[in-house]
């Protein structure tokens, strides 16, 4: 799955979609309508998170794999690390059979930990990429969707992998809460991610 570089949000008026795009697209799109009645919902399209509008100037926020720039301070102190090859240094906590075994392996500690999580990654990442999908989708019709009928056979479909009863339990809901949900949940029943293009 590939995301934008740029973090991006969609916005709903009720039950219907009134703008996506980047955070500021959004924001210049939404100046224009009349906002009095209420019933705006915007949501986060990497996390599916619902975010507040008008959003701080800080937004919008970084993306998930960027550190917080204080983060990044305190994860990488001066002299510490392999700054120059991307290397950050954080504190780690195992068990003393766990620093016996890894001051074992080839290459020491460090070098035992990236392989293992090189392996991990590899071999889980495409469970990694189902369960982030199921968790965006939910957030999303929690906020948006959880009055509607069906409500909680779709959250139980979602997450018991079964992509044809979510599609059966979603079908009656209104058109563009319908078509953003199979597009945030693209990734979740399928590992190779057949992603529809945003609706």
């Amino acid at each position: 799955m590939t995301e934008s570089l740029h973090p991006a949000c969609t916005a709903f008026l009720g039950a219907r979609r009134v703008a996506f795009g980047t955070y500021g697209e959004v924001a210049r799109a939404l100046a224009t309508l009349d906002l009095s009645a209420g019933g705006l919902l915007v949501f986060d399209d990497s996390t599916g998170a619902q975010v507040d509008h008008p959003w701080p100037a800080s937004y919008p926020p970084a993306p998930p794999d960027s550190p917080a720039p204080s983060e990044a301070k305190a994860a990488a102190p001066p002299q510490v690390g392999r700054p120059r090859m991307g290397v950050v240094a954080r504190e780690v906590t195992l068990l003393p059979r766990h620093w016996e075994w890894l001051a074992q392996q080839r290459g020491g500690a460090s070098a035992a930990l990236r392989r293992l999580v090189e392996d991990a990654r590899r071999s889980q990442g495409d469970l990694d990429v189902q369960r982030l999908g199921k968790e965006r989708a939910y957030r999303f019709m929690s906020a948006i969707a959880g009055g509607f009928e069906g409500f909680e056979e779709a959250s139980r479909a979602l997450f018991g992998h079964d992509g044809q009863a979510f599609a059966h339990r979603i079908a009656h809901w209104p058109p563009d809460v319908q078509a953003h949900l199979a597009w945030l949940a693209r990734d979740a029943f399928t590992a190779e991610g057949d992603a529809p293009a945003h609706p």
